[in-house]
Order: structure tokens, then C-alpha cells, then sequence
């Protein structure tokens, strides 16, 4: 039986032929029960999946890992070197991972490692910590010195990670992949993203409750539960007024806004991996292959900045805990 993720009725677990089943869940169960969300939990029980796959690929025992293991593993995951998402890998090579994919992945074991040591599990644990400044940070930082030193990094990175600037998309990538769009409800959920920033999650939480058509505005609920109240343009309104008034089955009771039009599960909240079909399908159909939803997100902020806003106001809307990001 292959090892593999899969839901529960109260969060995820590893499941499988693997001795490390028990420890990993038990992990997972304590990150629940810390209030983590269930998309933060499914992450975690997907980057512990990876070392479980490598593992057995190896014919290691999960008891038996070391710090050597953990850069056996990096190499097996391979890092992409070019940056670029979406670079296509060598010829005879599976495709490698990015290395912030790789860098996640690490911070993930290195915590779940970290609680087994916490519980009297393992005596020690096995991800290095790579090394750290020498605390010269500058006090303030950014061009008119209006940020300062930051939050203190924790775990760190093994992998070498390049600094981006985050991708945008030109206006005839956004036209014709909206275009290709059929239903009210497919571009009700583009726009939001597109004009007002929500990530793909958030889109897929918010619930009609959250909706001010008289104001025009979103309460949106974000990651580390946080709120933020986004405005967001007219175009928006009219698609999910049609939406709600042509699309969405009367009389239903699903508190979010977003739901499924056909099929078995008529009337369930679209689901992450629905999304994930809706735009690969119209990518196909429109030839805007750059599309995704962070990418219409990036979008939204990049117009923002680029019309001048203020560094604070464009960290709100976009639901940043630190300028650092946003900047």
C-alpha cells in the first residue's frame, strides 16, 4: 500500500505501508489542536509525505535519520536552478523542485522533528540549523529607512533561495483568459482575485455574510485568521449579483459563497482541487498560460504600487503581517 495524505473528520493524516505513520499524525494532531488551519495542517502532512517517499525509496527507517539523510533527501528532491516557475527540466531528469518548495519542506521535518524531541521521542534532531548573521542587521531599513529589522528568522534555510520580484500578468493574458470564462460565477471568483487581491483560499471561504454590496466591500478572513476589509470594483458586484441571482441553486443553506453548479456534490463549496481544474482547463482554452490565482493576486498589488499608494494601506489590503513582504 503506497503511503498518502488523506482528509479526516478532524484534519489529515499519513496513511500506509511506513513506520513513521504514528509519529507524523501525532504531530498532525498537535498542530490541529494548536489551532492551526486546515490548509496549514494539510501543508504539513504533505511536506512530511515527501521525506516518507524518499524514505522508503531509500529503503531507510525513519528512526535512523540523520543530518546526512536530510541532504540526501534535498538532493533527491532536486532544486531547480533556474528560478523561473514553470521551468521545464532537463531532458531524462524529473522535474526538480523550487527551492523555496525545498526550504518549506525542511522547515516542516525540522518541526516535526522538533515536537519528537519535545515529547521524548528522539533525544535530538536531526535537521541542521543552518548558520545565522552575526546580529548587523541595520535598525531600519527600505529607501526612506521607514522599516524596521524585521521579525527574527527561525529554522532558516538550507537551500539557497533567490529573491523574486513577484509575477504580474499584462492586460491581454487577464482579458482573454477571462473570456474564456462561462459562467458568472468562474469570473465573479477571477475578479476578486484579480481586483481585490484575496488568495485563491480566501475566495473559496468567503461566505455571503462577508459580502457589502452597499458599500462594495469584502470582510475577508486570511491567513493566521486575520480580517481585513477590502474594497473592491463594480465589475466584481455585477458577476456575482448574476451569480447569485442565475447560477446558485435556490433555497440552498452553504454559508459560503462559492458552490459547485453541477455535478454529485451540487451545491458544496468549490473545493481547492476545483479551482486548481477551473484554471488549468481555461489556460488551455484561452492560451494565457501564465495565469494562476496568486499571480492575479501579485496583479492587484503590483497596479496598486504602481499607482502610488501608500506602502501601509497596500499591507493591509493584501492581508500582510509584515511591510517586509509587502515591500
Amino acid at each position: 500500500m503506497a503511503v498518502r495524505v488523506h482528509a479526516v473528520d478532524d484534519g489529515f493524516v499519513v496513511d500506509g505501508e511506513w513506520e513513521g505513520c504514528a509519529a507524523a499524525n501525532a504531530f498532525l494532531k498537535h498542530l490541529a489542536g494548536r489551532a492551526f488551519s486546515a490548509a496549514t495542517v494539510r501543508a504539513y502532512a504533505f511536506d512530511v509525505l515527501n521525506l516518507a517517499r524518499f524514505l522508503i525509496d531509500r529503503d531507510l527507517g525513519f528512526t535512523a535519520v540523520t543530518p546526512v539523510t536530510v541532504f540526501e533527501w534535498i538532493d533527491w528532491q532536486g532544486v531547480r536552478r533556474d528560478p523561473r516557475p514553470g521551468a521545464a527540466p532537463r531532458r531524462g531528469r524529473q522535474r526538480a523542485a523550487a527551492a523555496s518548495t525545498i526550504n518549506r519542506r525542511v522547515a516542516a521535518v525540522r518541526a516535526l522533528f522538533e515536537y519528537l524531541v519535545m515529547t521524548g521521542v528522539r533525544a535530538d534532531n536531526p535537521v541542521p540549523s543552518p548558520r545565522r548573521g552575526q546580529g548587523l542587521r541595520p535598525s531600519a531599513r527600505g529607501l526612506l529607512g521607514h522599516l524596521g529589522p524585521g521579525r527574527p528568522r527561525t529554522g532558516g534555510r538550507l537551500v539557497r533561495q533567490p529573491r523574486l520580484l513577484p509575477e504580474s500578468l499584462d492586460a491581454d493574458a487577464v482579458d482573454g483568459f477571462v473570456s474564456s470564462l462561462r459562467t458568472h460565477r468562474d469570473r465573479a471568483m477571477v475578479w476578486a482575485m484579480l481586483l481585490g487581491g484575496l488568495r485563491s483560499a480566501e475566495v473559496r471561504s468567503l461566505r455571503l455574510a462577508d459580502v457589502d454590496f452597499g458599500r462594495r466591500r469584502l470582510r475577508v478572513l486570511g491567513k493566521g485568521s486575520k480580517e481585513r476589509v477590502v474594497p473592491v470594483d463594480a465589475v466584481f458586484f455585477t458577476e456575482l449579483s448574476a451569480y447569485l441571482r442565475l447560477e446558485r441553486p435556490p433555497g440552498l443553506v452553504t454559508p459560503e459563497c462559492f458552490v459547485v453548479l453541477r455535478g454529485p456534490t451540487v451545491g458544496a463549496p468549490v473545493t481547492e482541487a476545483g479551482l486548481r481544474s477551473l484554471f488549468r482547463r481555461h489556460r488551455e482554452l484561452s492560451g494565457a498560460g501564465r495565469v494562476r490565482p496568486h499571480r492575479l493576486r501579485h496583479t492587484y498589488g503590483t497596479e496598486l504600487a504602481s499607482a502610488g499608494i501608500d506602502l501601509m494601506v497596500l499591507r493591509e489590503l493584501m492581508g500582510h503581517v509584515s511591510p517586509e513582504t509587502t515591500a
